[in-house]
C-alpha cells in the first residue's frame, strides 16, 4: 500500500489526486491529523487514518500494511526535525520499505535557514537504512500568489529578493513528481526539483499588473525592513523573519535551478508562473 502524510494539506491533497490517477483507492492510505477533512476520499475507498506528528506512539499503528510512504515535511518550523524523526522511526517499526521525503532545493548547500531542518531529516533518513528518495522541491509559485491581493491593494509587491531568479513551479507540478517517484523504482536517489521558467519578483509584479490591469511595482527592501513590514502586516515575528531571510537568500541564487529534472520526471513542462498567477 501507498501512504501520504499531511494528506489534508495543499500539497498532500494534490499528491493524493495524482496518486489516484494510477493506484486503486483501496491501496492508498491518507494520513492526516484530522481525518474528518478527508471524508470525501474515504467515501471513494481511500483508507483514511489519523496521523499526528505530536503523538509518536500512534504513528506506527497508522502505518500498518504500508510499503511506500510519502513524507510531506511538517509545516511546524522548529519542530520538524523531531517530528520527522518520529515518523521515520515509526516507518521502520511498521516495516515500510521506501520513503519519499519533500525536502528543499539543494538542501545540502542551501544557506537558507529553512534548509537546516531538511538537512537534519535527510541525515536521519540516511542513518535509518531505509531506501528513500529526496524530493528537493524548489519554491511553490503559490508562495508569491498569496501576496497578490495585498500587492494589488497597495500597488506594490514588497520583497528582498533583488534580481534573484526564482525557479518556481506549481504545487500540482511537485505533487505529480511525488506520485511518480512514490510509484516508481524504490531506489535511494536525490531529485533537485524546480520550474522550467525562472522569474524575478519584478517580473512577477509586472505579470500581476498585466493580468489585473492595475499598476503593481516591485519594491525591493533590505531584509530587516521587509521583515518589519511583514510584522506590521500582522505576521508572527518568526514567520516574518523566515520569509525575509528566504527572500534575501533568493537574491543570491538559493532558489534558482535550471536542470529541468522536474519537467523530465512528470513528462511535461512545468506550469508557467503567469498561468498559476492568473488562476490563483
Amino acid at each position: 500500500m501507498y501512504a501520504i502524510t499531511g494528506a489534508s494539506g495543499h500539497l498532500g491533497r494534490l499528491a493524493l489526486d495524482a496518486l489516484l490517477e494510477t493506484i486503486a483507492p483501496a491501496q492508498v492510505v491518507a494520513l492526516a491529523r484530522d481525518p474528518a477533512k478527508l471524508a470525501d476520499l474515504a467515501a471513494r475507498g481511500v483508507q483514511v487514518r489519523r496521523f499526528d506528528y505530536e503523538a509518536p506512539q500512534t504513528l506506527a499503528p497508522a502505518l500498518a500494511g504500508v510499503e511506500r510512504l510519502l513524507l510531506i515535511s511538517s509545516s511546524e518550523i522548529g519542530k520538524r526535525g523531531r517530528q520527522h524523526q518520529a515518523v521515520i522511526d515509526a516507518a521502520k517499526t511498521a516495516g515500510v520499505g521506501f520513503i519519499a521525503y519533500t525536502s528543499i532545493l539543494h538542501a545540502d548547500t542551501n544557506p537558507m535557514g529553512l534548509a537546516a531542518e531538511h538537512r537534519a531529516t535527510e541525515a536521519t533518513l540516511r542513518e535509518s537504512g531505509l531506501a528513500h528518495a529526496l524530493l528537493r522541491n524548489g519554491w511553490y509559485t503559490e508562495n508569491y500568489v498569496q501576496s497578490a491581493p495585498a500587492a494589488l491593494a497597495h500597488g506594490a509587491l514588497l520583497g528582498s529578493a533583488g534580481e534573484g531568479k526564482i525557479s518556481g513551479a506549481s504545487r500540482a507540478d511537485y505533487a505529480a513528481a511525488a506520485a511518480k517517484v512514490l510509484t516508481g523504482e524504490a531506489a535511494t536517489k536525490v531529485y533537485e526539483l524546480a520550474g522550467d521558467e525562472a522569474f524575478t519578483l519584478a517580473q512577477f509584479a509586472q505579470a500581476l499588473s498585466d493580468i489585473a490591469g492595475k499598476p503593481v511595482v516591485y519594491t525591493d527592501l533590505p531584509e530587516a525592513d521587509y521583515a518589519a513590514a511583514l510584522k506590521g502586516a500582522g505576521l508572527p515575528a518568526p514567520v516574518a523573519d523566515m520569509l525575509a531571510e528566504s527572500d534575501a537568500k533568493a537574491a543570491k541564487g538559493s532558489l534558482f535551478d535550471d536542470n529541468r529534472v522536474l519537467s523530465g520526471l512528470i513528462g511535461r513542462p512545468t506550469t508557467p508562473f503567469k498561468e498559476t498567477l492568473a488562476t490563483g
